[in-house]
Parts: C-alpha cells; structure tokens; sequence
C-alpha cells in the first residue's frame, strides 16, 4: 500500500541519503532471514550494510526503529486500489496481499516480528504502529465506497480492513498453510457482504464497542442460554417428551 509517510531514515528521495537507507534496510531484510529478530542487532546491520553503528543510532534510534521502516518499505509494494468500486477494491487488494505472502522471506518476516511482539513491548509497540498506519491508509477505500452510497454512512474504515486482512494472518500465523488467490477472493466476498449488512457500523452498539465479553453475554432476551426456545407444544425443551420413552424407535 503506498503512502506518503516519510521514515526516519529518509530526507530525500535520492541521494546519499537514499542510497544509505537502502543499503541499511536490505541488510536488515539479510539479518532477519538468517538469523530471525531475536539475532537482530544494530551492530550485525552496520556491518552488512557497510554503514557505521553511529548513523544508524542517530537515524533510526533502535532495531526496533529499523524494522517498522522495513515493513514499511515492504508493505509500499502492495497498492491500494482506486477502481471505482469497493467489491472491486477489496478484491484487487486481496490479490495484492496473497501475492506479497506468497513469498516466503515475506512470511518469514510477519512471522519474526509477531512472535517478538509477544514477548518484547518495544517489538509490540512497533507492530501497533505499523499495523495502525496501514489500516488507516487502507481505509480510505472504504471512505470513497461510503461516499458513493455503497456501504452505511456510519461504517467504520478499519473495522472493514481488519476482517480483509485477518484470514491472511490466520493462515500464515495460525494455521501455518500457504496463501493462495482462492483465500483472497473467499475473503473479499466474506467482507464485502459483512459491510452491506452493517457489520462494521459504529452506530447502536458503540455503547458495548469497547466493552470485555464476558460469560453470558450470548444469552437471549429473557436470560435463557441460545438455544432454550420453548418446544413447539409451549413446553420447555425436554419437558414434552414422555418419560419413558427413552429407547430409539419406542418401546
């Protein structure tokens, strides 16, 4: 998804300054494909990327730093689609996101850093940020749709692109199978028909929005369980059958 964010290593687009970010960022992308985040040092990347320790620290600050700009340049080469129409759109980004995971090195990446985000708030803080600033770029193709009429004028942007990416990140985080084009077009559907029915809405059920769930809050109305409808004769659930007719077929 492109975007006009600058990263802290970037002042201008060409340059020594670009050839130095450059430089510094494929030696990043080496580092963590050998030895994964935990490897990850500041003095591993200055000795790859021929850059000193210092320029790095006064630029980027810590590895941390150095990653989010990654995924950042990463993430650039999947773009965001203007075609007119959200369906359209969805599915165009799905394809772009299925291409961009189906390189390994790519998984290998999202896989490094969410695996340190669980275990280093620095690496966790990074992950928000960047996950943050893509789904609000994102967005913006869910603001025209809401703009043409075509979803609920209260629906929200990244509610919508949260569901678009979370079968990717099933797939490849969780059930640790490859990502194909069938998953992208499954998914755009699943969240194109979600939008029109007012799933991703802020209106009517803001006031719980940011509530925990807790147990029993699937009850239905009068405090039954789901599923504890009377029996079609007005009785409650198992109190219409006959109490000793327990045997299939009778007895």
């Amino acid at each position: 998804m492109t975007t006009a964010h600058h990263a802290p290593g970037e002042t201008r687009p060409g340059g020594r300054t670009a050839r130095t970010r450059q430089a510094v960022l494929a030696a990043v992308f080496e580092e963590l494909d050998e030895g994964g985040f935990a490897g990850l040092t500041m003095e591993k990347v200055a000795q790859r990327s021929g850059i000193h320790v210092a320029t790095l620290y006064r630029r980027w600050r810590c590895i941390e730093g150095l990653v989010c700009e990654l995924l950042t340049e990463l993430s650039s080469d999947v773009p965001l689609p203007d075609t007119g129409s959200l369906p359209r759109d969805l599915r165009a980004l799905a394809r772009s996101v299925a291409a961009f995971f189906a390189e390994a090195r790519m998984r290998a990446l999202i896989e490094a850093v969410v695996s340190a985000a669980a275990r280093d708030p620095q690496a966790a803080a990074v992950l928000r940020s960047f996950f943050g600033e893509r789904l609000t770029l994102a967005g913006q193709m869910v603001r025209r749709a809401v703009d043409r009429g075509e979803l609920p004028a209260d629906t929200d942007p990244e509610e919508v692109m949260s569901a678009l990416g979370a079968p990717f990140y099933y797939r490849i985080l969780i059930a640790r199978r490859p990502v194909d084009r069938r998953l992208a077009e499954s998914a755009a559907t699943a969240v194109w028909a979600a939008a029109r029915a007012g799933a991703y809405g802020t209106k009517g059920g803001c006031d719980v929005a940011d509530e925990p769930f807790r147990d029993g809050d699937d009850d239905a109305p009068d405090g039954r369980a789901p599923g504890d409808a009377d029996a079609p004769d007005g009785t409650a659930p198992g109190k219409g059958v006959p109490p000793n007719d327990t045997s299939p077929g009778g007895g």
